[in-house]
């Protein structure tokens, strides 16, 4: 069996190992690792891999911003940063008719500018506006689509660790990549909003009322929200305008974050403890993710599977939109089964080289940074695509009386939204890149 055989036969393989619930990340390893075998026939090279790529891997100064980000994340949930931000947009938006959803969107978006996870935005999110949406009337459907939907903003609005792997796998610059994604995350929480708008609209009878708060609560509401103003503006406008750099920044927020939290009275020996460990066992998973990915991609390269492809799609003759189109289609399938960032490292050094070599009118990093927005937005779609989307389990484990299947459906309006959103952003490509352009 020739090494290309092999490699292709990897990929039902791999599937097969990730619906038996092995971990994404061993079930990689494992892949790469006999599968790098069979094609050398000599343990020596790959148990020699295996040590350099462990080192490379684990030492690379870029994912150190991991950790950082995720521990800033946890220390703006015991700062109370997101109850401030959701009653602010409550009490702004809370008297419209679907407007405590459309606040709770909002709170979304402001937590996932100090946050950079989906599922940490999801389940803080979820556990500060599922109580009032239920107060005030909502279906359980509508609350949990909007707040699984309102979670994948975590990702998009930056800053993002998914970026930042996207950003290491391509050689792209992350404070570019940052800058691009800022308007299509604003994009898609107004766009969420608008899907409320006409949902309520339709089914009034789902959503309840509030009423009218007085503007001197409002103001004082929006007054309490500044931390997270000043957190995002000192931490992305820092890196912006090149202060300091990604991890540097992500230091910075982090301690930001932290002296808040302690002033807030949310910081104890006890919750620093906790917030450490948290941190440390996602990191722990997102970098045995990683090492298992280096790993089975570097089998592929092996198996000259990506080159093969590369060549099979130039000569199949097909235009560069439909090649794009057809890889967008491919992630949102994914999303139906795998999270995002497993689909991020294991199709990245696939996907990537055949669409660096077509032309779609774009300067290099001008592409590859577009082409990255377009991915993190479908990959954002499958975090609430059923069957697996991550967000739905999330947010539905949290509200007891609501059926998974009616959480399946509030979500089809915001599923809806984000493939609205994404056909405008590849037909205009200049609606990402004009900010990042204006900048540098």
């Amino acid at each position: 069996m020739s090494g290309l055989e092999i490699g292709i036969y990897s990929f039902p393989v791999l599937i097969f190992l990730i619906f038996v619930r092995i971990p994404i990340g061993l079930s990689m390893l494992m892949v790469g690792f006999v599968g790098s075998f069979l094609i050398s026939d000599n343990w020596v090279p790959i148990l020699s891999k295996l040590k350099n790529e462990t080192f490379s891997t684990f030492s690379s100064y870029s994912l150190t911003i991991i950790p950082l980000f995720l521990l800033m994340g946890q220390f703006a949930r015991l700062g109370g940063m997101s109850q401030a931000l959701f009653k602010a947009a409550e009490t702004w938006m809370g008297h419209k008719k679907g407007g405590v959803a459309m606040a709770a969107i909002g709170a979304c978006a402001g937590f996932g500018a100090i946050c950079g996870s989906s599922l940490a935005t999801a389940a803080t999110m979820g556990q500060v506006a599922l109580p009032e949406l239920r107060k005030y009337g909502y279906s359980g459907k509508l609350a949990t689509g909007a707040l699984a939907a309102g979670g994948t903003l975590g990702i998009l609005i930056p800053p993002s660790f998914v970026l930042v792997i996207f950003a290491i796998l391509t050689e792209q610059n992350i404070a570019k990549l940052f800058i691009a994604a800022l308007v299509p995350g604003l994009l898609a929480a107004v766009g969420y909003i608008i899907a409320i708008s006409i949902y309520v609209r339709i089914y009034p009878a789902e959503a309840g009322s509030r009423e009218r708060a007085p503007y001197a609560e409002r103001f004082a509401a929006l007054f309490k929200v500044w931390p997270v103003l000043a957190i995002f503006l000192i931490v992305v406008g820092g890196i912006y305008a090149g202060v300091f750099t990604p991890t540097e920044g992500a230091a910075v927020g982090a301690a930001g974050t932290g002296i808040l939290a302690y002033l807030n009275g949310g910081l104890t020996k006890a919750s620093v403890i906790d917030s450490i460990l948290q941190t440390a066992t996602a990191t722990g998973m997102i970098f045995f993710i990683v090492f298992g990915a280096s790993i089975y991609n570097g089998f592929l390269a092996l198996s000259q599977v990506p080159q093969e492809i590369a060549d099979w799609v130039v000569v199949l003759g097909l235009s560069p939109w439909t090649i794009l189109v057809l890889i967008l289609i491919v992630y949102m399938i994914l999303g139906c089964v795998m999270d995002s960032l497993s689909m991020i490292l294991l199709t990245i050094p696939i996907f990537f080289p055949i669409v660096s070599m077509l032309d779609f009118g774009l300067a290099p990093d001008e592409f590859a940074i577009w082409f990255g927005i377009l991915v993190l937005i479908v990959v954002e779609v499958g975090l609430i695509t059923p069957p697996v989307g991550m967000n739905l389990f999330v947010i539905n484990s949290m509200a007891k009386t609501t059926p998974l299947s009616e959480t399946f459906k509030g979500v089809i309006p915001f599923i809806t939204s984000d493939l609205i959103r994404t056909v405008i952003l590849v037909m205009f490509p200049s609606i990402t890149l004009f900010l990042m352009r204006w900048l540098y």
